[in-house]
């Protein structure tokens, strides 16, 4: 009898952190884009940004666009375009609290075959995830961090 309870309570024990995970699978929708910027919080300009990502168990595949949008008629229109928009795929691990997705494809070639690691956070159906600082594109010599919230929907 003790030893079927004492197992019982081992399996349990050892299954536990497993139970108080939650899954990250679904579709989210983006809620906000905070850009910290040498430590200084970057007002938004425009539009809301706008975008899904998307989990799958193994799998993570995100797309989203910022700022004022307009169709390119220029090349030079076209090309401004580009520095609005994020998209970029791959397998994940995920630990509770770090996500660490392996780019396998992305909209700029630079992430292809990275690491990307996110801290996350996980409130209801809100998924909170924040960069590490690291140089921004538009200006390496000052560093960014991102903070990007989205929510479940599917």
């Amino acid at each position: 009898m003790y030893r079927s309870m004492f197992a019982l309570v081992l399996v349990l024990l050892m299954s536990a952190p497993c139970l108080a995970q939650q899954s990250l699978a679904g579709t989210y929708k983006l809620v906000s884009v905070t850009r910290i910027i040498d430590g200084k919080q970057q007002e938004s300009k425009g539009k809301p940004p706008h975008g899904y990502m998307i989990v799958t168990p193994n799998h993570y595949i995100v797309f989203y666009t910022d700022g004022d949008r307009k169709y390119g008629a220029s090349d030079s229109e076209r090309a401004a375009l580009w520095d609005t928009m994020t998209a970029f795929s791959g397998p994940y691990r995920f630990d509770g609290k770090k996500l660490t997705i392996s780019v396998d494809t992305s909209w700029n070639e630079v992430y292809n075959s990275t690491q990307q690691v996110r801290d996350i956070e996980l409130r209801g159906k809100r998924l909170v995830s924040s960069s590490a600082p690291r140089p921004w594109g538009r200006d390496p010599s000052k560093q960014i961090v991102l903070r990007i919230e989205w929510e479940k929907v599917e």
